[in-house]
C-alpha cells in the first residue's frame, strides 16, 4: 500500500534539490543528505524511527523520493556491536540491507554511517569548493580553527565509512559544534531542523569563501607564463575540432570514450599560469574529484597553434609516458584483492591556450569529469591563495579509486546499449528517414549530430532527443563544402569525434529527359552523390585520427538499380551514390571504416520529399490519387507492405550495432520486395 511522504522527507528533498542545484555548494552526484523521522510500521502498527538518506550514485539536485535509502535507525546503530575495526569496515556495507525498512529504497551509500551515528535529525555532507580548499591546504586544521574557533571541528583524512561516522558522532556530542571540515574531502553539518542545517551549510560555505577572498595572495597560481597566449574564441573552437579526434584516440586506447570541451575563463587562466605543471602533477584530492578525473590529467605542452604533426608526435610521447606512469601507480599500491586496472588512459587532457578536453563512457560522464576538474581548479586556487595545496597521499587516492565498494557500484550499472560511446552524424536529420534514424540511434545509446539545412528544425530535434548530453543540431547545407566542414567541426567539438555517418539528405525533381532542366539535374547531383562525397571527405581526417573504425551509410534508393519512368536525374544520382558505397568501402577498409548503403522503395509517410510535390508528381505518373501512393507502392511489392521511415532506420541500426561487424560494400534493399530492383 502506498503512503504519503512524511513531512520531514519532503523537507529533505526540497533542501537537497536546492543545495544540489547550487555549484558553490556541491557538484553533480556529490554529497549526501539525510533526515530521521518517526513512522508507523504497516507490519506492526508500532512507531519506528527511520533514517532516510540519499542512496548510492544519486544526485542531490535532482533527488526524488525513490533515490532515498530507507533504514530502521535502531538497526543501523546496532551494527556498531558487530563492527570489527577499520580493517574490516568495508564489510559493514553488506549489513546495510539487513537494516532496510520495507523494500529499503535505493542502495545505501558508504556515507550512511555518518548520517545514522550522528544524533541529530538532519545531517548533510557536501563538497563545496571553498571548504575543500581549506580541507586540502597544508595547514588546513589551523585555518579551520582560525576561522571558526571551536564551532567547526577538523577531522583528519578518513576514507568514508564506519570510522568516519564514529568520529563525527563523537564530535557532534559537543553542543557548540555545528559541523566539521573533513580533511581532503569536504563538509558535514547537522541541525535539529531542516531549515537550521541548510542555513548552517550556507553560512559555513560563505564564511570559508569570505576568508579566502580576504586573505588570498593576488596570483594564487603564480604569474602568467612569459609568451603565453590564448587563441581567440573562434580559433580555439577550430583548434579544438582539429585536436579532439587525436585526443579521443588517446583517451580511448583501452575503451571507447566520448568527449567534452571546456574553454571557460577559469580553465584558460589556470592553463596560463606558472604553477600549472606542479599542480597538475599533484592531481585532485576530494574523492568525488579523482574518481571522475583519474589521479591526474595529461598536460599537452605544445604551443596552441603548433603544426598538427608536431602536436600529434608530442601527444603520442606524452600518452606513452602517462600510461607507464599510471601502470606504475597501480602496481605500487595494488594488492591481490584490488580490482583489476580499469585502463591507463587520461580522463582529462589540458591544452594551454585552447582549453580542457574531458572524456567518459558517455557525454554526461565526460561533461561531469570536466566540471569536477573545474571544481579541482577552484580548490587549488583557494588552497594556494592562503596556504599550499596538499592533496591526500597517493596511496589514499588509490584506495578510493580502486575501492572494492566503488567497483561493486560500477558493476551495478546497466549494461551499455549497443551504440554507447558512438557519435553519429545524420544529414537531413530533421524529418522523414533522417528523423526516424536519429531517434533510433539515440535510443540505442549513440550521441547524434543532427545535420539539416533547416537549422531551427535540427535544433528542435536535438532538444527533443534530450539536449546537449544526447544530441546536437547543426546547420548543414551538403552542397556547400565550407558548411559541411563547419557542421562536422561543430559536431566534433560537441562530442569529441565522429564514428557513424548517415548520408540521408536528398531531394528530387521528377521529369523525363525532355522535362528535366539542367538546374534540376545539377541540384540533385549536388545534394546526393556530391553531398555524400563532401561529407565523407570532410570527416575522413577525424575518422583516421581516432583510430576507432567507423561506419558510413548512404541512403540510396531502389531507383539506383530500377529503371522507372520520368525520373532520369534522381535515379541516376542515386545510382552514383550507390556505387560510391563500393568505392569508399574499398578505400576506407584499411582504417576499419565500413561503408554500406540502403535502397528503400518510396517512403511516402513522414517524407519531406513527397510532401514537397514529389508525391503529387509520382501519383500523376502512376495514375493514382496522391493519398493512395503509399498503398500503390506497397501493392507492387512481394510483401505488400508500405515502407516507412522506421524501416530504413532499423536497417541503419542493423548495419552499425555490431550485428554485421565485417560487412562492407553492401547495398541493403528495404523495399518490401520490388522484384525488378533485386540486386544481382
Amino acid at each position: 500500500m502506498s503512503q504519503e511522504i512524511p513531512v520531514g522527507v519532503a523537507e529533505l528533498l526540497g533542501r537537497s534539490n536546492r543545495l544540489g542545484s547550487d555549484p558553490t555548494v556541491t557538484n553533480y552526484g556529490g554529497g549526501n543528505t539525510s533526515v530521521k523521522v518517526r513512522q508507523i510500521s504497516p507490519a506492526t502498527g508500532a512507531e519506528v524511527e527511520l533514517l532516510y538518506v540519499k542512496g548510492s550514485g544519486g544526485d542531490l539536485g535532482t533527488l526524488k523520493a525513490g533515490g532515498l535509502a530507507v533504514l530502521e535507525l535502531d538497526r543501523v546503530r546496532a551494527l556498531d556491536n558487530v563492527y570489527r575495526g577499520v580493517e574490516f569496515e568495508d564489510e559493514m556495507v553488506g549489513y546495510f540491507p539487513f537494516c532496510a525498512f520495507g523494500t529499503g529504497g535505493a542502495a545505501p551509500s558508504i556515507d550512511t554511517p555518518m548520517h545514522g551515528l550522528v544524533r541529530y535529525d538532519h545531517v548533510d555532507h557536501l563538497h563545496p569548493d571553498a571548504v575543500i580548499a581549506l580541507a586540502c591546504a597544508a595547514d588546513g586544521e589551523a585555518l579551520v580553527h582560525k576561522i571558526w574557533g571551536g564551532t567547526v571541528a577538523w577531522v583528519p583524512w578518513k576514507r568514508p565509512g564506519w570510522e568516519l561516522g564514529r568520529a563525527l558522532a563523537e564530535i557532534a556530542k559537543d553542543p557548540r559544534v555545528i559541523g566539521a571540515v573533513l580533511g581532503g574531502h569536504g563538509l558535514t553539518a547537522w541541525g535539529t531542523t531542516s531549515d537550521e542545517v541548510e542555513a548552517r551549510n550556507r553560512q559555513l560555505i560563505q564564511q570559508a569563501q569570505a576568508y579566502l577572498d580576504a586573505n588570498s595572495v593576488a596570483e594564487p597560481f603564480g604569474p602568467v607564463v612569459p609568451g603565453h597566449r590564448n587563441l581567440d574564441p573562434d580559433a580555439r573552437r577550430a583548434r579544438a575540432a582539429e585536436l579532439f579526434p587525436y585526443l579521443r584516440a588517446v583517451a580511448s586506447a583501452d575503451r571507447r570514450q566520448v568527449g567534452h570541451f571546456t574553454d571557460s575563463g577559469v580553465v584558460l587562466d589556470f592553463l596560463s599560469r606558472e604553477k600549472l605543471p606542479r599542480l597538475v602533477s599533484l592531481g585532485t584530492s576530494c574523492p568525488d574529484h579523482f574518481l571522475r578525473t583519474k589521479v591526474r590529467p595529461l598536460l599537452l605542452d605544445t604551443a596552441p597553434d603548433a603544426p598538427i604533426d608536431e602536436v600529434v608526435a608530442r601527444l603520442a610521447q606524452l600518452h606513452a609516458e602517462y600510461r607507464v606512469e599510471y601502470q606504475a601507480y597501480y602496481d605500487r599500491h595494488a594488492t591481490p584483492e584490488s580490482p583489476a586496472i580499469r585502463g591507463a588512459d587520461p580522463a582529462v587532457v589540458l591544452v594551454p591556450g585552447v582549453g580542457m578536453f574531458s572524456f567518459g563512457a558517455d557525454k554526461q560522464t565526460a561533461r561531469v569529469a570536466g566540471e569536477f576538474y573545474v571544481n579541482a581548479i577552484n580548490v587549488m586556487r583557494g588552497a594556494e591563495g592562503v596556504s599550499t595545496y596538499q592533496p591526500v597521499a597517493e596511496a589514499e587516492k588509490f584506495n578510493v579509486e580502486y575501492w572494492q565498494l566503488e567497483e561493486d557500484k560500477l558493476k551495478r550499472r546497466p549494461k551499455p546499449k549497443a551504440l554507447a560511446g558512438r557519435i553519429a552524424l545524420v544529414t537531413g536529420g530533421a524529418s522523414g528517414i533522417g528523423l526516424a534514424t536519429v531517434r533510433l540511434l539515440a535510443e540505442h545509446g549513440a550521441n547524434v549530430i543532427v545535420g539539416d539545412i533547416n537549422q531551427a528544425g535540427c535544433q528542435a530535434v536535438a532538444a527533443d532527443l534530450g539536449g546537449a548530453d544526447v544530441a546536437s543540431g547543426v546547420a548543414m547545407d551538403v552542397t556547400d563544402f565550407d558548411a559541411v566542414k563547419a557542421g562536422i567541426a561543430a559536431g566534433i567539438v560537441a562530442f569529441g569525434g565522429i564514428d557513424l555517418i548517415v548520408n540521408n539528405a536528398g531531394i528530387t525533381r521528377a521529369g523525363s529527359l525532355a522535362d528535366t532542366s539542367l538546374e534540376d539535374w545539377d541540384l540533385q547531383y549536388q545534394i546526393m552523390p556530391r553531398g555524400s562525397f563532401l561529407v565523407a571527405k570532410a570527416a575522413e581526417n577525424a575518422l583516421r585520427a581516432q583510430g576507432l573504425g567507423g561506419d558510413i551509410i548512404n541512403i540510396c534508393s531502389k531507383n539506383s538499380v530500377f529503371a522507372g519512368p520520368n525520373n532520369i536525374a534522381y535515379s541516376s544520382a542515386k545510382a552514383a551514390q550507390a556505387h560510391m558505397v563500393r568505392l569508399l568501402a574499398a578505400e576506407l577498409g584499411d582504417i576499419g571504416v565500413r561503408v554500406n548503403g540502403i535502397n528503400p522503395d518510396g517512403v511516402v509517410r513522414g517524407s519531406g520529399i513527397f510532401a514537397g510535390g514529389w508525391g503529387a508528381s509520382r501519383a500523376a505518373t502512376y495514375g493514382v490519387a496522391e493519398e493512395d501512393l503509399g498503398k500503390y507502392y506497397a501493392q507492387r511489392t512481394v510483401l505488400k507492405e508500405e515502407v516507412l521511415p522506421e524501416h530504413i532506420a532499423m536497417a541503419v541500426l542493423a548495419l552499425t550495432n555490431g550485428t554485421l561487424p565485417i560487412t562492407t560494400g553492401l547495398l541493403v534493399p528495404v523495399d518490401s520486395g520490388v522484384a525488378a530492383a533485386f540486386m544481382r
